[in-house]
């Protein structure tokens, strides 16, 4: 039986992020690579929406996907899994970016400047143009080395420790936030600090080997108020003590306040999700079948209008926020509504095979 939670966290988080690359593109903390700050406003209060939500919204899609990991290799063997995943992240997040994405890449330079650079050899922008295409696709670039891992993993523990976290209760639940804070530390890269190649892969296995079970989904709808509680408490320290910051580099998002905000609050999400929303409804199934193209597509809109027309200065920053929302949402959900109907093309940008179609049919049902 589906886990429908499951889904309705995807779509829902997808939206969250969205709405956070919308105001990431106009944000007054400096964080480069962005538009940045529109308004003549000491403060942009509003920008308090990204600090409530970046520590979680990746953490949780990343123990979302080990969940569904565990799920899909309990019915298909290890190498549909690897062939599933191979066409549905690495395609896209390699030969995507010469198939479509090097679009994304020629805006992503326009924001940073290096496109015009004139000490740049053009070749080497070229490169460059095409190599920033990644952009929000880091995600399921990572999600397939996770996979593929995880793959060496089950030969290795053969089942072991999967049935071993079946009975995991609170206190391990609670428990497990130390190790997370331990990878947190390590295997984060400079420069483009999202690849937190630790902490994303930690919350991934968590999914895979203690969430996967329904005994601890159990544990998780009992204790719902509690995680929720730690999840209130922690966001809202997080927010007080680091507000006007960068919040997405090193040491902010190293601290223990960060990563138990990430951590609790996606454990409640998860949590609240299967207590209150684990239901189908047409409008949800609707939201599931578009989710990955929605999370794939929407940046370029967003990106792209801060480029060629709010950068202009024409419009009032309310508008540019508005119109850069409407913009993210089109170019979310239309392209994905084109391109996943053209045959051989839709396999190189989505990674979508004939039999994604079918599946996608069965989740509309």
């Amino acid at each position: 039986m589906r886990k429908h939670y499951l889904d309705n966290v995807r779509w829902v988080t997808v939206l969250v992020v969205v709405l956070y690359h919308v105001l990431y593109m106009y944000n007054g903390q400096g964080i480069p690579g962005v538009l940045g700050k529109i308004t003549d406003v000491p403060v942009q209060y509003w920008d308090l929406y990204e600090y409530i939500v970046y520590p979680w919204i990746m953490p949780v899609l990343f123990m979302v996907s080990g969940i569904c990991s565990r799920l899909y290799l309990d019915n298909h063997t290890e190498r549909e899994f690897l062939r599933s995943r191979t066409s549905r992240l690495l395609v896209p997040s390699t030969i995507g970016l010469f198939a479509f994405q090097f679009i994304q890449g020629y805006v992503n330079t326009a924001l940073s400047g290096i496109l015009y650079a004139p000490d740049i050899p053009l070749p080497f922008r070229v490169a460059i143009c095409i190599m920033s295409g990644v952009g929000v696709l880091w995600y399921i670039q990572l999600l397939w080395v996770y996979s593929v891992l995880l793959l060496l993993i089950r030969k290795i523990e053969k089942d072991r420790l999967w049935n071993a976290c079946r009975n995991c209760g609170l206190a391990v639940l609670i428990a497990l936030f130390v190790p997370v804070f331990g990878c947190a530390r390590i295997l984060n890269t400079p420069i483009v600090v999202v690849y937190r190649v630790g902490l994303y892969l930690a919350v991934f296995l968590i999914g895979y080997f203690v969430l996967s079970h329904d005994e601890v989904i159990e544990v998780l709808k009992k204790y719902f108020f509690l995680f929720l509680a730690a999840a209130l408490a922690t966001g809202i320290a997080f927010c007080v003590k680091y507000f006007g910051t960068v919040y997405s580099d090193s040491p902010v998002n190293r601290t223990v306040i960060y990563v138990a905000d990430a951590y609790f609050t996606s454990l409640a999400i998860i949590g609240g999700f299967a207590r209150f929303f684990d239901f189908s409804t047409p409008f949800t199934r609707w939201m599931t079948s578009r989710s990955f193209g929605l999370y794939v597509f929407h940046y370029l809109g967003i990106s792209a209008f801060a480029v060629f027309v709010a950068a202009t200065g024409v419009l009032s920053a309310w508008a540019v926020y508005i119109l850069s929302l409407v913009c993210g949402l089109v170019s979310g959900y239309g392209l994905y509504a084109v391109i996943s109907r053209i045959p051989g093309y839709r396999w190189a940008v989505l990674g979508i095979r004939g039999c994604d179609i079918i599946k996608q049919k069965e989740i509309k049902q």
